[in-house]
């Protein structure tokens, strides 16, 4: 915990109103979930002066309102649907729910029939016209995800279900609420997330890392309360517990290892992501601030959500109990373990603290009160940034996959592998690019082997000879990009270029009119320029949308990469999980197999829940399986951290063949959700929606794509000459052709060689000075 906690000094005021407005809304005596007793043990307005410790009286009771509304709602929703179970009549209430949260405040709401809607038609209207129209969608939204993700909860508590730990990750952000929570410190705060960064990778990741930290840490404190006392499956610990076959403890174990790596990557995040957002978004300095304000509220959120938890009788607490800051209360955790039988403990003084190099790790430990971690945490967090690359591993072993899948392939796989080696050449692929060192990554032997029709014949079996051609290039324009970064930008750590050569890259995406495309510098905007033609021509300006946005988020996740590489930093497992989707450019391909489908299903279908969780699945089962036979190449030969198998192996601190079994046991965790998704979850959706024969025969014809997909996949990996030992043996590398220079210091000699080689004189311009090429100029 690596903020200390603070106590709002409001706390009594906002005590006595929440009480109030609880029973002026009908959630005591009388509803038949909570009386005044069950509201004082449970003490949100604690909650609320801990999570909250700035807020003004009025913002405090406010807010502590809202919490006492949300743990209503969660309490009511188990007695009245989760206990029965009642899907239908839960999904009647929730639809409901959403009528009283209109974006126009004046607009009208449906009379309350119990103390949810009561409480939320009062709670919208004294809080939404503070807000602007973004923070409002994203509210709404939040607050919608929380209600009707209840109905999964519901569904695999009547399945008797646990879920992988995956799918148990990105479902808990939505049914657990903490989005919910950090929009409610926007409010508190006044500090609105700017709408221009607002959907940023940045601001995504503070607040998942946020949210799964808080969501982990109710998790141990509530799981005795929910898995022996309510039967809930969807915890942390049962799920740990389950998927590694281990005892309670151990599982506890690795969910607070999990709890400090999502905290690890809030730091990093804050620290390294949020100022290059700053400079590219040209915020002023009151929104810059403004961030930070919220960055800071959510880390004052995260301890004091900590320091309720140890006292509230909700949990598994024996002395839960009240404790206002006056010495009253029965005081646990923190407080017995300082010494304080009761009271808030106090905060450490900041002229008390160490100061100077070298005392980070000794403050935390000195002040238990306050800020805290852990040998096992700093171990973590040092093992992270201390990957040796380029170690010996030896071949990649490769275990029994789960595909229940069968692989067809296309009858016209010869005539595309001999035109997309045609058309590689045609676009500059197989040579080097004007004054770009390094660049020649890929020959007509290289392509020759990677043999990406092969994977295009798996992936669309029935296409015909022109899409089957199509559908090949653009593998291997993503494949070609996926090796041209790493060794164009990635060893020299040129950040700058890569950033500017993926800036340039929508250029050659627009949507509007397809062909209008600038003057191309390099193979990759001419290979890119000429795939975009082809296929955005036919394409509605939605599904272009679409399309570009897969694509743009596939680029832009190579620099996430670099960045890593460059602080030779293993990423955290959550995050890892969530970028290795893009950098795989799962969503690309599978919009390539949604072409045939497009105009004929509603979009919000593809947004839906149950249709994510199809296909992120499939994604992870497809990019964990590639991490599986790249093992020996990205770790051994090019010096790569960005590996499922190495995330496992730094986690978990284990070997090789330990990581390799997790990872596999996820792969068919993965691909068996796919499969529950498929079978039980999509005709649920499509009776939601009330889906006609037509549009339920389109889905499933894109399921069976997504079966291709996946089959497709393993079977290029299988058949291809990219991951074999003897193939990575006898790999071109430009930078270690014969005559190159290698090791510590040769950088510079060997950009001087390049240049003597091209008749140049050498020159260190900067990529703000160079000609727009998509790679560093040099002379």
């Amino acid at each position: 915990m690596p903020y200390p906690a603070r106590l709002n000094p409001h706390l009594r005021q906002a005590r006595e109103q929440s009480t109030q407005w609880a029973r002026d809304m009908g959630m005591l005596e009388g509803s038949g979930i909570w009386d005044e007793r069950d509201l004082a043990a449970h003490d949100y307005a604690l909650l609320c002066a801990y999570t909250h410790p700035d807020a003004t009286p009025a913002d405090l009771a406010l807010v502590t309102d809202w919490y006492v509304w949300v743990f209503f709602f969660d309490d009511h929703f188990l007695e009245r649907f989760k206990r029965t179970p009642d899907r239908e009549g839960g999904k009647a209430h929730l639809d409901r729910l959403a009528e009283f949260m209109p974006m126009d405040t004046s607009a009208a709401v449906p009379e309350p029939e119990n103390p949810v809607e009561a409480g939320l038609a009062d709670l919208w209207a004294r809080t939404v016209p503070r807000m602007a129209d973004g923070w409002r969608a994203r509210f709404a939204e939040s607050t919608a995800n929380l209600l009707g993700e209840s109905l999964w909860e519901l569904s695999n508590i009547g399945a008797h279900r646990v879920p992988n730990p995956v799918e148990y990750i990105e479902m808990r952000r939505k049914v657990g609420g903490a989005p919910w929570s950090a929009g409610l410190v926007e409010f508190v705060t006044g500090a609105e997330v700017p709408t221009p960064v607002a959907a940023s990778r940045p601001m995504r990741v503070l607040r998942d890392a946020f949210s799964d930290a808080v969501h982990l840490r109710n998790d141990l404190f509530s799981y005795q309360r929910e898995v022996e006392d309510e039967g809930e499956n969807s915890n942390g610990v049962l799920v740990l517990e389950r998927f590694l076959e281990c005892t309670t403890q151990e599982a506890a174990d690795a969910v607070n290892d999990l709890l400090t790596s999502r905290l690890q990557q809030f730091e990093n995040t804050a620290l390294t992501e949020l100022a290059p957002l700053f400079a590219e978004s040209g915020l002023d300095p009151q929104a810059c601030a403004g961030v930070l304000a919220y960055v800071k509220g959510l880390q004052d959120w995260q301890s004091g959500g900590h320091e309720w938890h140890m006292r509230s009788s909700r949990y598994m607490n024996e002395r839960g109990g009240a404790d206002d800051g006056t010495g009253g209360g029965a005081g646990t955790g923190h407080g017995a373990a300082t010494g304080a039988a009761g009271g808030t403990p106090p905060p450490p003084q900041p002229w008390l603290r160490p100061a100077g190099l070298g005392t980070s790790a000794v403050r935390p430990a000195t002040f238990a009160g306050g800020v805290h971690t852990t040998p096992r945490a700093e171990s973590a967090r040092a093992r992270r940034f201390t990957h040796v690359p380029h170690r010996r591993v030896g071949p990649s072993r490769l275990p029994d996959f789960f595909m229940p899948f069968t692989a067809r392939l296309s009858p016209h796989l010869e005539a595309a592998r001999r035109n997309v080696v045609a058309w590689a050449h045609r676009t500059g692929m197989l040579q080097p690019q004007p004054g770009v060192p390094f660049s020649h990554v890929w020959d007509e032997r290289r392509i020759t082997d990677i043999d990406l029709p092969l994977c295009a014949a798996g992936i669309h079996p029935d296409a015909s000879p022109d899409e089957l051609d199509l559908s090949s290039a653009w593998l291997a324009w993503g494949t070609y990009g996926d090796d041209y970064y790493p060794v164009v930008y990635g060893r020299s750590r040129d950040l700058a270029g890569a950033k500017a050569a993926t800036d340039r890259l929508p250029a050659f995406m627009p949507v509007e009119n397809p062909a209008a495309t600038p003057p191309p510098a390099n193979a990759l905007e001419r290979a890119l320029a000429d795939l975009w033609t082809r296929t955005a021509a036919p394409m509605t300006p939605d599904a272009r949308h679409a399309l570009r946005r897969a694509i743009q988020d596939m680029t832009e996740s190579w620099l996430w990469e670099l960045a890593n590489q460059a602080q030779n930093r293993i990423p955290d497992p959550v995050d890892y999980i969530e970028m290795r989707r893009l950098t795989f450019g799962s969503d690309l391909t599978m919009s390539l197999c949604r072409l045939s489908h497009s105009g004929r299903i509603p979009p919000e279908i593809y947004r839906s829940g149950p249709m994510r969780s199809l296909e992120n699945a499939a994604a992870d089962y497809a990019a964990l399986l590639n991490d599986v036979f790249s093992y020996q190449k990205e770790i051994e030969y090019e010096g790569e951290m960005h590996n499922g198998i190495l995330v496992v192996q730094n986690f978990f601190d284990c070997d090789y063949p330990a990581a390799l079994a997790v990872v596999d046991d996820l792969m068919t965790s993965r691909m068996r959700q796919f499969q529950h998704v498929a079978a039980h979850e999509l005709p649920v959706l499509y009776d939601d929606f009330g889906l006609d024969d037509r549009a339920r025969g389109t889905l499933a014809s894109y399921v069976t794509d997504l079966e291709n997909w996946l089959s497709g996949i393993k079977v290029w990996h299988e058949g291809c000459r990219r991951y074999r030992e003897e193939d990575l043996r006898h790999a071109p590398d430009p930078q270690r052709r014969p005559g190159a220079l290698t090791g510590l210091g040769t950088a510079a000699a060997r950009i001087r060689q390049v240049a003597r080689s091209a008749g140049q004189a050498p020159s260190l311009r900067s990529s703000a000075d160079a000609a727009p090429t998509g790679g560093r100029s040099v002379g």
